[in-house]
């Protein structure tokens, strides 16, 4: 069974940290974990990924700012998020990518699976 659950948005001024998490199911067949955001009137954007190595991916937006990591003891997914930006404001999601070894950040909206989705809000 797919589970994957965010929690950790919330509302920041600019400069500030915010880490989300994901409570993320692995399969046997699981190669990808990623984040990817939606703002409104927007495509979606993938944002960051790890995969089963623990090899990571990053677009050039959140480069050097974001970073993604997973626990395995706790399958859990996260997302440090440090020196955010008003342009970061969008609803995050984590998403799963079964199958399939490649793991590009810009391809997590494709992944086979998201989560819900957690607010995450920068004023300026």
């Amino acid at each position: 069974q797919v589970q994957l659950v965010e929690s950790g948005g919330g509302s920041v001024q600019a400069g500030d940290s915010l880490t989300l998490s994901c409570a993320a199911s692995w399969a046997y067949n699981t190669f990808c974990l990623g984040w990817f955001r939606q703002a409104p009137g927007k495509e979606a954007e993938g944002i960051a990924a790890i995969n089963a190595d623990g090899d990571t991916d990053y677009a050039k937006s959140v480069q050097g700012r974001f970073t993604i990591r997973r626990l395995i003891a706790n399958n859990t997914l996260y997302l440090q998020m440090d020196n955010l930006q008003p342009e970061d404001t969008a609803k995050y999601y984590c998403a799963r990518r079964d199958w399939w070894r490649l793991c590009p950040a810009a391809e997590a909206p494709k992944y086979n699976h998201h989560g819900q989705g957690t607010q995450v809000t920068v004023s300026s």
